[in-house]
């Protein structure tokens, strides 16, 4: 299940070149993971409150095409992978016309405070973070 975050760029997202630099597409990213678990009500303070962070171990990204000033940007996140202290989610940045900017590939990790991986608690672990098979293999 896809779930999408909207956002506009901003000027001072933008490079000499007068297009979204490339580093600002983590950002953006973050945004949208973010938003996903917004919306799926995943209870990130509650996480942190029981001691258990989730760390970003590894980001594959593949920039497509350039996105400007005021385009209107989608940023698609869906989970792809779910291990017993990891997981992973795609993602896709994509203009209002359907033009791919960015796509990348997200792995996280359950650690606790010591950032000692650790599994996710049982309450944490909802449906949505659980991917379904059909989809993996139609990965970008």
């Amino acid at each position: 299940m896809k779930y999408v975050a909207e956002l506009v760029v901003r000027s001072y997202e933008c490079d000499s070149y007068g297009h979204v630099n490339n580093a600002v597409y983590l950002n953006y990213l973050e945004y949208g993971r973010m938003e996903f678990l917004h919306q799926i009500h995943f209870d990130y303070k509650g996480l942190i409150a029981d001691g258990f962070y989730l760390y970003i171990s590894h980001i594959d990204i593949k920039y497509k095409s350039s996105a400007f000033l005021d385009d209107r940007l989608f940023i698609e996140t869906e989970s792809i992978k779910l291990g017993v202290v990891s997981g992973t989610f795609h993602q896709c940045v994509k203009k209002d016309d359907g033009t791919l900017c960015a796509v990348a590939d997200v792995t996280w990790a359950s650690v606790t405070e010591g950032a000692r991986p650790a599994r996710l608690p049982e309450k944490y672990m909802l449906p949505e973070l659980m991917p379904e098979k059909a989809e993996q293999e139609n990965i970008v």
